[in-house]
């Protein structure tokens, strides 16, 4: 088949001697620049197959192709430390160090994970998965490495849109200070996962666009230096005049006053030019960054024409980009967008914020109805949620939109900015629970006990994509003090959208009546509870079934009532049991006085690895066969486990 799909007309020549004659990474030193360039183009076919089998992140590992090759090529991993920030550039570097042949178990259940981890290979020096961490880490393993007496280059490669995490300069900062010895690699597509945003992604167009300052050096020092006599003492002069009015035209100009010695741009698909940038480079003394240009979903014209798509995407067609296998239907994240633009239409204090995820929260047609009420304030969660915390104060109903695991990054604010100040800000908390293949550093399973756990913070967990739009209504008419809404990473139930209405305030409701046991859930879980009991039926045992919707104020009134009629209790959540729902279950009995056995069902006290989001519920005893099972067990054996 020719490769005119991956940016070329005509078949990779000599792909059948990759990788299987090579020992990666070390023959990648013993390789000319033509066989790494071949290489290139056979790293890159077989991750877009891969990809379009399994899914995963693929423009912008498409992108870093050269750039990885030319990182193992020259410096010498593991001695050497590469870090990539985020891991949504790591696909070249794990087919680099030795897990070619396990590269199509990526993001499997038991597979590669789809991020640097340090338990999968020595290559891995520090796990990412979440934005903005790399150069933090570089800085630690520098001063760990000089601390130890070892010699060793440490790198870490963070993409543009990474920058706008106020980590990343706070580690630029410290580097800077410190003066340790390491190397930034900031590699420029000009996109995180969407468009970039922001001062900086402005300041980087200027660097990438104009040469200006670097020719008019050159041609001056040259020029002064063929002086007689006076030639240095005119260069000398002149730096001094340049140091002065180098604000005006140098590029890099921001990170050498951060104390890093910059150098680029240099093109980041141009592996002999990266080689020689990298050696250069190696041997400068103390912090520095080397600016990389790449073009995302570089070599597949489907993932250049749409990088953002094809970021993350689950499995598509080959040959035309399209995703196939997709789940039909409405999802929560699609109800959550449909309403919130429904709602913005009839109250103009309604604005939205995210952080740098517009389209994966569902905020695209609201950014582009009203995008004077929208604020994508890039990789900066801390900062959306301080913000939203004074547009609340301001008057206005801010809607923060950001996913559960990332949201983590941003506790104080929502404590010390939000909840202590009582202000009417509304987190809508999407991928809660467990979100599938990209694993431990994605998965939502905490954020009802972090939130649960602040004062002033109402918690609700609707069960289906309706009942999603009339919590989020209800909020918002509420407007006394902040509230979270969270919902899972999935379709909805099928039950469509109706007009949205009020629901009581901290009630929930009993979706079945039955004597022998309580079952109480939060979220969609409550669906998958309803079938169990459907089934305990059929064996003897009539279990009642509440759906919670509000974690946070609990309904207290109707879990005694229905505690007392039936005995014991199941709790079930897509969460930790640390500290979660079935924690306020248990704190409600024990404010009460109520002593009745009660067996928490929900994430154990552990990550959770990647995998089918459907397989890792069933793992965790989440589904309908994993409640009915836990249910029949608990319903016959007498006080057991969870006692209070």
């Amino acid at each position: 088949m020719g490769l005119a799909i991956f940016g070329k007309q005509d078949g990779v020549k000599g792909m059948e001697r990759y990788p299987g004659r090579l020992r990666l990474p070390e023959d990648l030193h013993n390789l000319s620049i033509a066989e790494l360039e071949e290489l290139a183009e056979v790293i890159r076919r077989h991750m877009i197959e891969t990809v379009a089998d399994r899914g995963g992140h693929l423009a912008p590992n498409l992108g870093v192709v050269e750039l990885a090759l030319a990182l193992h090529s020259t410096f010498k991993s593991p001695r050497d430390r590469i870090i990539w920030d985020v891991g949504h550039q790591s696909y070249p570097h794990k087919l680099l160090t030795g897990r070619w042949e396990r590269f199509h178990t990526l993001r499997r259940h038991g597979g590669l994970s789809g991020f640097p981890k340090v338990t999968e290979s020595v290559h891995d020096p520090f796990g990412t998965g979440h934005s903005s961490t790399s150069i933090s880490a570089a800085l630690g393993l520098a001063e760990a490495r000089d601390q130890r007496g070892e010699r060793a280059k440490i790198i870490a490669v963070i993409g543009d849109g990474a920058l706008t995490g106020g980590m990343a300069f706070e580690a630029l900062n410290h580097a800077g200070h410190l003066k340790s010895d390491l190397m930034v690699v900031l590699n420029d597509n000009k996109m995180s996962i969407g468009t970039n945003v922001g001062a900086l992604s402005a300041y980087l167009d200027r660097i990438r666009s104009d040469p200006a300052y670097s020719r008019l050096k050159e041609e001056f020092e040259q020029r002064a230096r063929r002086v007689p006599l006076v030639g240095h003492r005119v260069v000398d002069s002149a730096e001094k005049i340049r140091k002065g009015l180098k604000s005006l035209i140098k590029p890099g100009l921001l990170f050498e006053e951060l104390g890093l010695a910059y150098f680029g741009p240099v093109d980041g698909h141009n592996i002999a030019a990266l080689k020689s940038a990298f050696r250069q480079t190696a041997r400068v003394k103390g912090p520095v960054l080397l600016h990389v240009l790449t073009e995302k979903g570089k070599g597949y014209r489907y993932a250049e024409a749409a990088p953002e798509r094809f970021h993350g995407i689950g499995p598509f067609d080959l040959q035309n980009g399209l995703p196939r296998g997709k789940k039909s239907g409405l999802s929560y994240t699609g109800a959550f967008g449909q309403t919130l633009v429904r709602l913005a239409a009839g109250d103009s204090r309604i604005v939205a914020l995210t952080a740098a995820m517009t389209a994966g929260t569902g905020l695209k047609e609201f950014a582009s109805r009203y995008p004077q009420r929208f604020y994508d304030v890039g990789i900066a969660e801390q900062h959306a949620v301080g913000m939203a915390a004074a547009l609340a104060a301001g008057g206005l109903r801010p809607v923060v939109a950001i996913y559960s695991t990332f949201l983590q990054r941003a506790y104080d604010q929502i404590i010390h900015d939000v909840c202590m100040q009582n202000l009417p800000v509304i987190f809508a908390v999407d991928r809660a629970g467990i979100v599938g293949e990209d694993g431990e550093t994605h998965q939502g399973i905490f954020d009802l006990s972090y939130l649960r756990s602040a004062p002033q913070m109402a918690l609700m967990a609707p069960r289906h994509e309706d009942e999603l739009q009339h919590l989020l209504y209800t909020a918002v008419q509420r407007g006394a003090g902040p509230a979270a809404l969270r919902y899972p990473r999935d379709k909805g139930e099928g039950v469509g959208l109706t007009e949205p209405r009020l629901l009581p305030w901290g009630r929930g409701e009993v979706l079945r009546e039955g004597d022998d046991l309580l079952i109480i859930a939060a979220g969609p879980c409550a669906n998958a509870a309803l079938a169990a009991a459907e089934r305990l039926a059929g064996v003897g045992v009539e279990a009642a079934v509440i759906n919670a919707r509000f974690i946070k104020p609990l309904d207290e009134e109707l879990l005694l009532k229905w505690a007392r009629r039936c005995g014991r209790i199941l709790t079930v959540e897509e969460n930790s049991i640390v500290g979660g729902f079935g924690s306020a279950v248990l704190e409600a009995l024990a404010r009460n006085n109520l002593a009745l056995p009660v067996k928490l069902l929900g994430i154990e006290d552990a990550f959770v690895e990647q995998g089918p989001r459907d397989l890792l519920l069933s793992l965790c005893g989440l589904d309908g066969e994993g409640i009915f099972k836990a249910a029949l067990t608990f319903s016959s054996a007498g006080i057991s486990e969870g006692v209070i």
